[in-house]
């Protein structure tokens, strides 16, 4: 039987629009499972480390896995205190922040979570972590005795008790005690030695009537100047001053090599509480572990690597291997109040 056109077009036409909805229905369904899959592959840091010693190690793990890394920086206390104020709706999977201090508060804050990863087990060693891998160091520094080549001979230097010799009167530079640097220092004397015996080691330094300066740069610009024989620093400022000139008169000294070692921080990261993406939060951190990634800090900022098998910086490589306090570095962070009460005590300022 014969259908007419006219009939034919009553049925077609519906049917070819119901045909077009659903495939655009089909479309944005599509492309909104997409967005999803797009969304997750991210990963989100607060950083207190500035974006130049972050950024390298962060393009090429998103290069290595398609993973992008967003990021903000800021101060200490001001990522600590938004993560804080934030809570359970906070985007950040992960806090970068430097010195073991701020690590252990962060933690003792509730802002980290526990990870379990054998690679960063691996990679990591024991000392260098949380106890309770909540957070994990990323990168080693010594905050040693430098002096100025032109004035003292390493023979006139020991350890860091010996600061308090009568011989280095007005001739000893420090970095002002508000500095969570020198807390961690005293903090790890505590460790070592028992809080009487720090005390005594801190006043004998004040007792030399050091200068003190509000920046490691600042102070060793000036012991470079010939205005102080000899100061406490953290390595890598001297190797950025090295590195722009290197016939500066100053060098590094290895304190205590008969008995704890040289003092030794790091800066790391823990996994956020409330981390949105807390598998690529692992994966982020398991890579800048990987020997690849702790070469390109070495090589950005001078820094010791925590991973055994990355390569130090050529500079680094010159200083020579020292012995290293190999203090957990998680007890920094717990004895920094009784490390303020005896530099208050002292009178270091």
């Amino acid at each position: 039987m014969a259908i007419s056109i006219s009939i034919l077009r009553k049925i077609i036409i519906p049917c070819l629009a119901i045909l077009v909805l659903f495939a655009g229905a089909c479309e944005r369904g599509s492309g909104s499972g997409d967005k999803v899959s797009e969304e997750k592959e991210e990963v989100v840091v607060y950083s207190s480390r500035i974006e130049e010693l972050i950024r390298p190690a962060f393009d090429a793990f998103t290069k290595e896995t398609g993973i992008k890394v967003k990021y903000t920086t800021g101060k200490e206390e001001e990522l600590l205190q938004r993560l804080k104020s934030e809570g359970e709706n906070s985007p950040a999977d992960i806090l970068i922040t430097v010195d073991a201090g701020n690590l252990w508060r962060a933690a003792e804050n509730e802002v980290f979570q526990p990870i379990e990863s054998a690679i960063l087990s691996e990679n990591i060693p024991e000392n260098l972590r949380d106890q309770e891998n909540r957070w994990f160091a990323l990168t080693i520094r010594s905050r040693t005795i430098m002096y100025n080549t032109e004035k003292v001979s390493p023979e006139e230097l020991s350890t860091y008790e010996a600061l308090g010799d009568s011989k280095w009167k007005e001739r000893l530079a420090l970095r002002t005690s508000a500095k969570v640097y020198n807390q961690s220092l005293v903090a790890s004397m505590i460790a070592s030695l028992g809080e009487e015996e720090a005390e005594k080691v801190v006043k004998g330094w004040m007792a030399n009537d050091p200068e003190i300066f509000g920046s490691d740069v600042k102070m060793l610009e000036a012991m470079a100047a010939g205005q102080k024989d000899v100061a406490i620093a953290n390595t890598y400022y001297l190797g950025r001053l090295l590195k722009e000139d290197p016939e500066l008169p100053l060098a590094v000294f290895w304190p205590n090599q008969d008995d704890r070692g040289a003092h030794v921080n790091v800066s790391g990261a823990g996994i956020t509480k409330n981390s949105p993406n807390k598998d690529n939060a692992v994966k982020l951190l398991e890579f800048l572990s990987s020997a690849k990634a702790q070469k390109m800090f070495a090589e950005t900022n001078i820094e010791y690597p925590v991973n055994p098998d990355a390569e130090l910086h050529e500079l680094l490589k010159e200083w020579g291997d020292f012995k290293r306090d190999d203090l957990n570095v998680s007890e920094l962070g717990s004895n920094q109040v009784e490390a303020v009460k005896i530099m208050d005590r002292a009178g270091y300022k």
